[in-house]
């Protein structure tokens, strides 16, 4: 536990924590984030750029997931929707429920992964500089 209180133990489970927070288990990284600049303020960049990396490698997982599943064609308004706005959907990868699905769909739909790795880093880099603001 004493590690953990650590920056360099801090981060790592802050990158831990950025990762599984953006696959299906159910995880808030935004607390984990708040409570380690809360604690360490001086590391607010570093911080804010491990989790964005975590939580950006976990989406990225999600896509991968949603990539290896069997092609049908599409019929939730939501897959058409993706569809139509491709790459730039994956900016909101970082919303609550449906940022997981976002994810997997976006791979299972062959969205361009370079494009959808760069829009899924931007929203989550938002997100997190919205956090380090507020703490």
């Amino acid at each position: 536990m004493e590690t953990l209180l650590t920056p360099e133990g801090g981060l790592a489970g802050l990158f831990v924590a950025s990762f599984l927070a953006a696959t299906v288990v159910p995880f808030s990284s935004e607390a984990v984030l708040f409570g380690f600049l809360k604690l360490h303020p001086q590391h607010a960049a570093l911080a804010v750029a491990l989790a964005t990396a975590g939580n950006t490698l976990g989406g990225m997982t999600t896509y991968l997931v949603g990539r290896l599943l069997p092609q049908r064609k599409p019929e939730s308004r939501a897959l058409r929707w993706l569809q139509r706005y491709g790459a730039p959907a994956t900016l909101f990868a970082w919303l609550p429920f449906a940022g997981d699905a976002l994810c997997a769909a976006a791979g299972w739909l062959r969205v361009n992964w370079l494009a959808a790795l760069g829009f899924m880093a931007a929203g989550r880099l938002a997100r997190y500089l919205a956090i380090a603001a507020l703490a």
